[in-house]
């Protein structure tokens, strides 16, 4: 037995395999070798396709971000904007029926206790001038002119207490309470 190989007698040689089975063996290798580079080459898409989605997603990530930014400046521009358009018009209908703004001095002296401690309501002078005969204060209330009000604007000051009663703050105030039950609704 030495130099032999097993299962092959002595002096006969393997039978080569015939042409069909050459092509079957062909066509075997070729289907696995298929089956593999699928395999890889599926593998190797998915792996592009989830780092393409990444990118995608970061992209998507830094232009969300400006744009965020950007409508947050839009929506304090249009209050701004539309704070204005309204003080101008407020301050129109307090000029032509004051009475509106002597029932406002009244609220906000109120509000502060006004019946028992001494109360300051600051006004611009040409107010003044328009709510005197409107107004029945208590004595210990007295008006004071503050140029530096704009018509319509008031501030009351009573010990601790100040409230700011300028268009630009009620206006601000009556607005973010708007944009509050809007998202309270969404």
């Amino acid at each position: 037995m030495d130099g032999e190989r097993p299962g092959v007698e002595a002096g006969t040689l393997p039978r080569p395999p015939s042409l069909e089975e050459i092509q079957q063996i062909r066509d075997a290798a070729r289907r696995e070798g298929w089956a593999e580079g699928h395999a890889e080459g599926f593998a190797h898409g998915q792996s592009e396709v989830r780092r393409l989605v990444a990118q995608i997603e970061g992209i998507l990530d830094n232009f969300s971000q400006p744009l965020a930014r950007l409508e947050s400046e839009v929506v304090e521009a249009l209050a701004d904007l539309a704070v204005r358009v309204a003080g101008g018009l407020v301050g129109r209908a307090y000029q032509a029926d004051p009475t509106l703004l002597a029932d406002l001095v009244a609220e906000a002296v109120d509000a502060v206790g006004g019946a028992g401690r001494d109360v300051e309501v600051r006004l611009h002078p040409d107010d003044i001038a328009a709510l005197t005969p409107l107004l029945s204060l208590m004595p210990v209330t007295r008006l004071t002119a503050d140029p530096a009000l704009a018509r319509g604007d008031l501030r009351v000051h009573a010990e601790a207490v100040r409230i700011d009663g300028s268009l630009d703050a009620r206006l601000r105030g009556a607005f973010e309470g708007l944009l509050q039950r809007i998202g309270d609704r969404t």
